[in-house]
């Protein structure tokens, strides 16, 4: 199927590796031309070599910490230097740290709507004014399945990507006259650096062997396995293209069957 992507320009956050490594990879095999940025500036590098021998397509590496409003700013610039704008924005963070959220301080919450919202909505209103005169573009959110589930020991994820959510639905409603979709993502169990370390926090809490934390986990996902990285990148590509016109305020669950919400 051909998604009309060849040519398309893309900016990928948290692309150096996981979930975001492989949105930009599918990006890339549809033939977009993709900027992958993460704090880590060496890493993208690497994975923009990779993935312009693979695919034949102009990948390009950059640094930008999520933190920092003025790294934003800089990739925003960097966005429309090397490529005149984007068409696609993926918008994929990091995950804050496990634990309980009673013991969860001012300084921490403030932090991290910093680095998890504020930045996301502030990237998003640099690059989508671009997109809205040209009558097309795509914004994807990377969340979690903590949006309509929360998840254990994960009460800053569940807190801050429910709102982030919600105003990407909202904001849907004002891109949508212009050809400007923006659509959220829910991971569920995927396999990921981040999906590790948490079924090791999940053994140490326990006093299990990961095998055996993992194995517990799968019984509980109805297809009986941690999903694959590409599997979900391929709805992604999808909701990042011309096929996908006409879809736009969603959230789908990647995590299957986990969740138990229905219509």
């Amino acid at each position: 199927m051909d998604l009309g992507l060849k040519g398309k320009r893309a900016l990928v956050l948290g692309a150096s590796k996981g979930i975001g490594r492989g949105i930009a990879a599918e990006l890339a095999a549809e033939g977009a031309r993709v900027i992958v940025a993460s704090r880590d500036g060496e890493a993208c590098a690497g994975v923009a070599d990779d993935l312009s021998r693979q695919h034949g397509t102009e990948v390009i590496g950059t640094a930008c910490d999520m933190s920092d409003l003025a790294a934003v700013d800089r990739v925003a610039v960097f966005a429309e230097e090397k490529f005149g704008g984007v068409d696609v924005l993926v918008n994929n963070t990091g995950g804050p740290p496990f634990g309980p959220v009673s013991q969860v301080d001012s300084d921490t919450w403030r932090k991290f709507f910093e680095s998890m919202f504020i930045s996301v909505t502030h990237l998003t209103g640099l690059l989508t004014p671009g997109m809205r005169e040209r009558g097309w573009g795509r914004v994807l959110l990377v969340t979690s399945t903590g949006v309509i589930e929360p998840i254990p020991h994960l009460g800053i994820s569940n807190a801050l990507r429910i709102a982030l959510t919600n105003w990407a639905k909202t904001i849907s409603l004002e891109y949508a006259p212009d050809g400007v979709t923006i659509n959220a993502l829910m991971p569920g169990r995927i396999d990921t650096d981040r999906i590790q370390s948490f079924l090791e926090s999940a053994a140490k809490q326990q006093n299990k062997e990961i095998a055996e934390v993992r194995a517990e986990a799968e019984a509980n996902i109805p297809m009986g396995r941690i999903g694959r990285v590409d599997e979900f990148a391929a709805l992604a590509a999808f909701l990042a293209s011309e096929r996908a016109s006409y879809i736009t305020g969603t959230s789908t669950a990647i995590d299957g069957g986990v969740s138990k919400r229905g219509v």
